[in-house]
């Protein structure tokens, strides 16, 4: 059971970091390109879906699966602390910093009716969530690094586990 979710938050994790550097590569030279006229034509292409359909459910899962993971490992304490650092960190940069600063950004550029702010004010708006963009990268990165480890780590322990055991049966 640990093993298989174990794979699923790394699997989700690495999904997750994968996705926002595909958005970071391919959208984000789009959107930001030329605002506020980029923003409008993003709003048009963006309509069957866009990042806040696919972020949301998978950052749930990554969340989920690392609190879970974390209370499978509690016992196995290098495991444990990778996952509690990957839980953190993936909290901190993919959720919170989102929720207080991203999230607002988004309503200004994607939701408030165009014309409702000046060319300027979206110009600016649309640099500062360019540039802070990096911090969900290097937090994807960093958790799923970390989650990869911790499932190599708890791997490499029942293997060696196994080993363990195998070796006293032959011995006795």
């Amino acid at each position: 059971m640990t093993a298989v979710l174990l794979t699923v938050l790394t699997a989700a994790a690495t999904i997750s970091f994968g996705g926002i550097l595909a958005e970071t590569a391919m959208l984000y030279p789009n959107i930001f390109r030329d605002p506020p006229a980029s923003l409008v034509q993003a709003r048009e292409f963006m309509v069957a879906g866009s990042p806040s359909d696919f972020f949301p459910p998978l950052g749930l899962s990554v969340i989920a699966t690392a609190a879970a993971s974390v209370l499978l490992t509690w016992r196995v304490p290098r495991v444990r602390w990778l996952l509690v650092v990957a839980l953190a960190v993936y909290v901190c940069c993919e959720f919170l910093f989102s929720a207080w600063f991203f999230w607002p950004r988004n309503e200004i550029m994607f939701v408030d009716p165009v014309g409702t702010h000046s060319d300027e004010y979206l110009r600016a708006v649309a640099a500062e969530f360019n540039a802070a963009h990096w911090v969900r990268v290097i937090g994807g990165g960093v958790t799923a690094a970390l989650a990869a480890t911790g499932a190599l780590t708890w791997y490499r322990r029942s293997v060696e586990a196994r080993a363990d055991r195998a070796a006293a049966a032959g011995a006795a």
